[in-house]
């Protein structure tokens, strides 16, 4: 019998304890008070903290006074005299959030106004709308919306006006995403400053909605919590249409002042386990009034004397002390580690780490990071020799191709024809240290590169295939004088050289249009050319090498002509290129000996028999130009037959046989006349003669290709009548492309100039039947 009592004695002392221990965790649990105490603290399932309440007595101030409507469904809960619906309040923050009116402006079809309202709230103190948690935006795509805001009062100076537009013709939803912020485009958004105590927009728009009208005849302005709207061109409107209120952040807070100065006031508000906060509301004023916060460990409201509670951090779900038993303390917790841990810091555990592994780890660590550094320091001595051998090999290069000598010739030039030496890393920087994808040709000296100078010019920079070293510097030196010297505008402008690689780089001006051999062949994109325009780029090519050979202090033999070589730029005017093979031919000389150089097709025939080189092998190569211009075929071709394979050869021998018009370009030649063409093709012919004495020097060339465009700027087909061989060409023709043709000497005069679309309409030239048409 004694022991059943003690049994349930025992029983009875267990659950008294598991009991109390019950109560304890369900304190714990319940939250704890937002109200003063007999205030209500809910109004629907929305909570109504202190220093607000619903009542007489259960507010700090009556500004802080709130209105339950419980005749809604849900609940209302509602503020400043029961006019403004207040949607959250958030105690830690001090923040209040409302619903804000929408300003609206609409427009029947006929652009006349049908709907206009412009919201305006008025708070006061210790309320102001808060700047950074609002945005202010306009919706509508004939739209311009402005806020004004006061910081004080309506009288006063401090007004702070904003506003933003949207306009577009069309309605744009594949550029803004669905459920995406303003982008501009049928919605913008702006920012409004922090601290206003009221506030009014206004909206309108610049044409009364008449052009967008079938899917925006309204706009929309207004103030909203950021991230609480978002833009969906396809459903907005709608939307915006059948709301008109949208929520609203305001500021506030518990008094004016700044916490220093309400800390030694009877009414501070900040009861215990709290801290207090400024309200600020820019860097340059003091703060303009206070808030209060729970401290880290608690929470609660901060303005109730138990309105902090301590936060139990060791009954939540997850244990804090991994490896370890939690204790709670006020305000926080420490953890007191199991067996085979211990405590990095109060509140977390590691796994203990035995003496002399950690030993062992400190000095692996310590020999690992001597090796670093001893690396690090090998690699900055290894670079330092590498950049010290790197710029002796520079100034190797530098004075073994004659940049001492280029220097000090150099003294005795200035201004912009003076060639400039660069350096590689100049060169390296503005091609991308060569990069491929700026490599714009290739030819059988070397490659060439388009590259962007620091100030932002274009140059074309030449380097060479050869890796041999020079053996004549001084000669070469020379030449990259005489090249700079060169001032035609029908000659790419050699703006100087970098000496300090194996071989020489050679620096041009970058014309941008490509070659005439891939106008003419209708290569890489490029177009056709016009008669017209061919005769131009032929006048100025036969000029400048006119120039080359007779204008220049010493006499130079380019050697390589070919249209490949002759580069044009946006204006198709005609730019003579590559003097990689050129040869500086002395005064008192007329011809070289030298290696024979140059491109199979152009190759002067003389030339290649006796190996002397003179300004006339430059007129057989240019003759090889002028037959490609009125044909439109390439010089040498493997696919035709052996009869026909050299164009120049083939050439000769239709004119000797009458069979010219078998040979040109009819789709070219339709556009001038034929005489006109004859008259260039035994031009051609004379160029292409055997014996270099008996082909005209390019003086004469040149003239008379000037000749040929003066006639046929006084008549498109280069006179009055034309015979019928020439109408078989010209009823074929249709109506020419336009064509500016621009020629000028070796000062830049103008000697020819002819706008066909502006002067002269060319049309086809019908010729009367003969005998009536039998």
């Amino acid at each position: 019998m004694v022991l059943y009592r003690r049994m349930v004695i025992s029983q009875l002392i267990s659950l008294v304890v598991v009991a109390i221990a019950a109560v304890a965790i369900a304190d714990q649990a319940l939250p704890p008070p937002q109200a003063l105490p007999e205030c209500l603290d809910h109004c629907g399932n929305l909570t109504v903290p202190y220093p607000f309440g619903i009542g007489d007595g259960c507010y700090l101030t009556k500004k802080f006074s709130l209105t339950c409507n419980e005749s809604s469904q849900p609940p209302t809960l509602l503020w400043a005299d029961g006019g403004i619906t207040t949607t959250n309040i958030s105690v830690a923050e001090g923040e209040l959030q409302i619903l804000a009116n929408i300003a609206r402006d609409c427009y029947d079809q006929t652009g006349h106004q049908g709907m206009y309202n412009f919201p305006w709230l008025w708070v006061s103190p210790p309320f102001t709308v808060s700047g950074t948690r609002n945005k202010f935006i306009a919706v509508g795509y004939d739209t311009y919306a402005v806020f004004r805001g006061y910081r004080h009062s309506p009288n006063d100076k401090a007004r702070h006006v904003t506003g933003c537009m949207s306009v577009s013709d069309i309605l744009d939803n594949t550029t803004t995403a669905a459920n995406e912020p303003c982008k501009g485009i049928g919605c913008c958004q702006t920012s409004i400053p922090d601290g206003l105590k009221n506030y009014t927009i206004e909206i309108s728009s610049y044409s009364n909605h008449i052009f967008v009208w079938n899917f925006n005849p309204c706009s929309y302005a207004f103030i909203v919590e950021e991230g609480k709207f978002t833009f969906n061109p396809n459903t907005i409107f709608q939307e915006l249409q059948n709301n008109e209120l949208l929520p609203l952040i305001l500021n506030w807070e518990i008094a004016d002042g700044s916490c220093a100065e309400a800390q030694k006031r009877q009414d501070y508000a900040c009861k215990a386990h709290s801290k207090c906060v400024n309200r600020t509301i820019d860097i340059k004023t003091k703060p303009s009034g206070y808030y209060c916060q729970c401290l880290p460990g608690y929470q609660g409201n901060p303005y109730l004397p138990d309105g902090c509670q301590d936060i139990d951090e060791c009954i939540a779900s997850t244990n804090p002390c991994n490896n370890g038993t939690c204790t709670n303390s006020d305000g926080d917790y420490t953890c007191t580690c199991n067996k085979g841990f211990r405590n990095e810091n109060p509140k977390s555990c590691i796994q203990n780490t035995p003496i002399s592994k950690n030993k062992s780890l400190k000095v692996s660590l310590g020999v690992s990071l001597s090796f670093l550094g001893a690396l690090l320091v090998t690699f900055w001595i290894y670079c330092g020799l590498k950049r010290r051998k790197f710029k002796i090999l520079k100034e190797k290069y530098f004075k073994h191709n004659g940049g001492y000598l280029l220097q000090q010739k150099l003294e005795n030039f200035d201004g912009p024809q003076a060639a400039k030496i660069f350096t590689r890393e100049e060169l390296k920087k503005a091609t991308n240290n060569f990069h491929d994808s700026l490599k714009i040709g290739e030819g059988g000296y070397g490659f060439v590169y388009k590259g962007t100078l620091s100030n932002g010019n274009e140059v074309a920079i030449k380097v060479s295939k050869s890796s041999a070293p020079m053996t004549q510097s001084n000669q070469f030196i020379n030449e990259v004088i005489v090249l700079s010297q060169i001032n035609h505008r029908n000659v790419v402008k050699l703006l100087g050289c970098c000496l300090e690689t194996q071989t020489p780089l050679l620096v041009y001006e970058f014309v941008s249009n490509g070659t005439l051999y891939e106008h003419i062949h209708k290569k890489n994109g490029k177009g056709p050319l016009s008669f017209g325009l061919r005769m131009k780029i032929a006048t100025e090519t036969a000029g400048s090498l006119a120039y080359l050979h007779y204008s220049t202090s010493m006499q130079i033999v380019h050697r390589d002509v070919k249209a490949a070589n002759i580069l044009l730029d946006e204006n198709f005017t005609a730019k003579v290129s590559d003097f990689g093979a050129s040869k500086l031919v002395p005064e008192d000389q007329n011809q070289l000996s030298t290696l024979v150089q140059g491109t199979i097709g152009y190759l002067d025939p003389e030339y290649l028999q006796s190996n002397t080189l003179t300004e006339k092998s430059d007129v057989y190569s240019f003759g090889v130009v002028l037959v490609e211009l009125i044909t439109s075929q390439v010089a040498i071709s493997y696919q035709k037959p052996e009869a026909e394979r050299s164009l120049a050869k083939f050439f000769v021998t239709s004119v000797e046989e009458n069979r010219l018009d078998q040979i040109l370009d009819h789709e070219i030649i339709k556009e001038g006349s034929f005489e006109t063409t004859e008259q260039v093709a035994h031009l051609a012919k004379s160029c292409l003669s055997l014996n270099g004495s008996d082909r005209p020097t390019m003086k004469e060339v040149a003239m008379k290709l000037e000749g040929v465009l003066q006639v046929m700027a006084k008549h498109p087909w280069g006179k009055a009548d034309a015979s019928p061989k020439e109408t078989d060409y010209l009823q074929l023709a249709s109506h020419s492309k336009a064509y500016v043709v621009d020629v000028r000497g070796d000062e830049g005069e103008i000697i020819t100039s002819i706008d066909y679309d502006r002067s002269i309409q060319i049309q086809p030239l019908m010729m009367k039947p003969y005998d009536g048409g039998r």
